[in-house]
């Protein structure tokens, strides 16, 4: 079928779209509308943990459909209890909140956070809920969550911002502190800040972070939307640096593909009563039996050890590649790795490597001289390899060009 027969004038212009339509995916590869095939980096921003089209969820969607769909949130359903259950005992959180995407987990823990601080106010009696969150962040597309994100530029698009957010600097304590005052109830970070480039919050920093909230008796929030479920070598990347925070949201991997996200808190920030949250769609038992399939493959011995050993193998290559051609290195945890290009040509590699021949590879850029790396977590070496071959190709094709 050729791309002018398909009618996508039909949809809302969001993004630049190439003049492709994906069809079909299997592992580490995509398959577009005339056969042509691609190696996957991307694996939807993180989305797809255990790659396209994985047989565990093909059967949990296959055998829940069969059983019930969405009975109403109303109800309990077995996968969402199951579910819940799976993750408190995996992580230090002890309650569960499922919502469809990162965005949302990242609006219900600020509005728990807030919740908190009308029961627990400060010396004047008065509500807190101010949020220190962090330059270069990103925690969603909503309004509040924009406001929060630390996005250049995002404070002008639907002005006026949302209030009560206030950005320090990552990795620097001393610019946290300065920003506590008895308004504020919490602070919300990325263990790995992503969508910014690949930035890490360092094991010291998080660990004086928990310090410091504990000692100001505020909220620690981490985003773990991109980093949680597996992706940086541990279950959750809180568990990187040895913390236990408050509250945790997840989205992208929980689901393998699917919507599906979440908010953990511990019991005693738990203080939501009837009608402050919910959602039409919250823990419903096709997506949540999606997330435990995902889960149990996760927690299978061996796995996560996989996880860090090829997150280690791709940072050797990617670190080969940058001396190869004088690059500026590379950074990251796990399988969420940032090759710094040390110029500006990073959309001129997303743009070459996806029009190879006869097969492409989709990268993603999220900043001009960055290159961000998303694998699914069951990568294997070869697939690694073959695609630090077509990138080399594309960097030599780019010098050649000059």
């Amino acid at each position: 079928m050729e791309f002018s027969q398909y009618d996508t004038d039909a949809l809302l212009y969001i993004t630049n779209r190439p003049p492709l339509v994906f069809v079909e995916g299997q592992g580490m590869w995509l398959t577009d509308h005339k056969g042509k095939r691609y190696l996957d980096y991307l694996q939807g921003w993180a989305v797809n943990c255990l790659g396209h089209a994985p047989q565990c969820l093909q059967d949990a969607l296959t055998s829940q459909a069969k059983k019930l769909i969405n009975p109403s949130p109303a109800f309990y359903n077995e996968p969402m209890v199951t579910l819940a259950s799976g993750l408190t005992k995996h992580s230090c959180f002890d309650r569960v909140f499922f919502a469809n995407s990162g965005a949302e987990a990242n609006e219900s823990a600020i509005k728990l956070s807030r919740k908190w601080g009308q029961k627990n106010p400060n010396a004047k009696g008065e509500a807190r809920h101010e949020i220190i969150t962090f330059g270069h962040s990103f925690h969603g597309r909503t309004l509040a969550t924009m406001s929060a994100s630390g996005k250049a530029g995002w404070d002008k698009i639907f002005a006026p911002q949302v209030p009560g957010f206030h950005k320090a600097e990552l990795n620097d304590i001393a610019s946290v502190e300065k920003l506590i005052n008895d308004r504020t109830v919490a602070v919300m970070l990325e263990p790995v800040q992503g969508e910014g480039g690949v930035i890490p919050a360092s094991r010291e920093f998080m660990t004086a972070l928990r310090a410091l909230t504990q000692k100001h008796g505020i909220l620690m929030i981490v985003d773990e939307v991109q980093t949680g479920m597996g992706r940086c070598g541990e279950l959750f990347a809180y568990q990187l640096s040895g913390v236990e925070p408050d509250i945790m949201t997840l989205g992208k991997g929980i689901g393998g593909g699917v919507p599906l996200s979440a908010m953990l808190c511990r019991k005693e920030v738990a203080c939501f009563e009837p009608g402050d949250q919910g959602g039409t769609y919250n823990g419903n038992p096709l997506m949540t039996a999606v997330g435990n399939a995902v889960l149990q493959e996760l927690i299978k011995p061996g796995f996560m050890e996989g996880v860090r050993e090829m997150g280690e193998y791709l940072s050797g290559e990617l670190l080969k590649l940058s001396e190869r051609f004088g690059m500026a290195g590379e950074r990251g945890e796990g399988l969420l790795r940032a090759l710094k290009l040390g110029r500006p040509i990073g959309a001129q590699i997303v743009e070459l490597a996806r029009d190879l021949e006869p097969v492409g590879l989709l990268l993603n850029s999220p900043r001009p001289d960055l290159l961000r790396f998303m694998p699914a977590l069951n990568v294997t070496k070869e697939e690694i390899d073959q695609m630090i071959g077509m990138l080399a190709g594309v960097v030599e094709r780019i010098d050649a060009q000059g």
